[in-house]
């Protein structure tokens, strides 16, 4: 093989990687789970880590409690559907970096404490 058509050749595979990898990156997508507390207004978790991009989070409610779960910060502001017993609430926001609450939107128990933070990098 000629050198020109051996460089053309390694020059199309980096453009393929590096389009490739920037692809990747771009459509970076987390899903974080959480739980609700069986008997107290709160969360199992209080700090949540996911990566830049689309981030989904589903909480699991084995509370008789009504709950779900909400994102806010940085201009975002979106609530999942209120999950009884047995049921999942689920919210997906696009995030950049940096720090983020999550919480649960039903009256008051974001106050009483149901709420934690979403760090982003």
């Amino acid at each position: 093989m000629p050198k020109v058509a051996r460089r053309l050749l390694i020059a199309a595979v980096v453009v393929v990687v590096g389009v490739l990898a920037v692809a990747t990156v771009v459509s970076a997508k987390t899903t974080l789970s959480l739980k609700a507390s069986k008997s107290a207004l709160k969360f199992n978790k209080r700090t949540l880590h996911a990566t830049h991009g689309k981030v989904t989070i589903v909480m699991s409610n084995p509370s008789s409690t009504k709950h779900a779960i909400a994102v806010e910060g940085h201009g975002v502001d979106k609530d999942g559907k209120t999950a009884g017993k047995g049921k999942t609430s689920t919210v997906t926001v696009t995030l950049k970096k940096g720090r983020y609450t999550f919480y649960c939107p039903v009256d008051g128990h974001r106050a009483a404490g149901m709420k934690g933070t979403l760090i982003v990098s």
